[in-house]
C-alpha cells in the first residue's frame, strides 16, 4: 500500500483518534524499526526498537471487518517482531473504542495504565487512552 492508500483508509476508520495523513504514512515508514503490514482490506503500522515493539496503528475497511484481517495482520506483527528480536509488545487504544480492546485483550494483551484525555475528538471532547502490553517469557 502506498501512503496515499494508507491515508484514505485511515481516514475511513478512524475519527479519535484523528486520521493520519499520507506525509505521517511516509515519515513513520522511513523511520528506524518501521514495519508495515498490510492486506487488500487493512494494514497495521508498528515498529520494533530494541526488545519492544509497538503497534502504533491498525485499519480494517468498515465493510471488511469481522473476517479476521486484523487478527491476521497482528499475528505477523508479533511474528516479525519477535523475529527482530522484541520481548514485549505494547500500544495504546482509545478508551471508548470497547470492539478494539476486546480484540487485543483477546489476543493477550493487558491493560497496564491509562492517559487521562489524550486524545481530542474533532468537535473538542477528550477521551483517555488505555496501555496494553504483552510480554512473552
Amino acid at each position: 500500500m502506498t501512503p496515499d492508500a494508507l491515508a484514505a483508509l485511515h481516514a475511513r476508520c478512524f475519527i479519535t483518534p484523528p486520521p493520519w495523513s499520507a506525509a505521517e504514512f511516509c515519515a513513520t515508514l522511513a523511520s528506524p524499526g518501521a514495519l508495515l503490514i498490510t492486506e487488500s482490506q487493512g494494514f497495521l503500522l508498528g515498529r520494533v526498537v530494541a526488545d519492544e515493539a509497538e503497534v502504533i496503528t491498525l485499519a480494517t475497511a468498515p465493510e471488511a471487518r469481522r473476517q479476521g484481517i486484523a487478527s491476521r495482520l497482528l499475528a505477523t506483527f508479533l511474528r516479525d517482531a519477535v523475529a527482530r528480536g522484541a520481548v514485549a509488545t505494547f500500544l495504546e487504544v482509545a478508551a471508548n473504542n470497547a470492539p478494539a480492546i476486546a480484540f487485543y485483550i483477546s489476543a493477550g494483551f493487558a491493560s497496564h495504565g491509562r492517559r487521562k484525555g489524550y486524545y481530542s475528538a474533532p468537535d473538542g471532547s477528550r477521551t483517555d487512552a488505555l496501555l496494553l502490553n504483552r510480554t512473552w517469557p
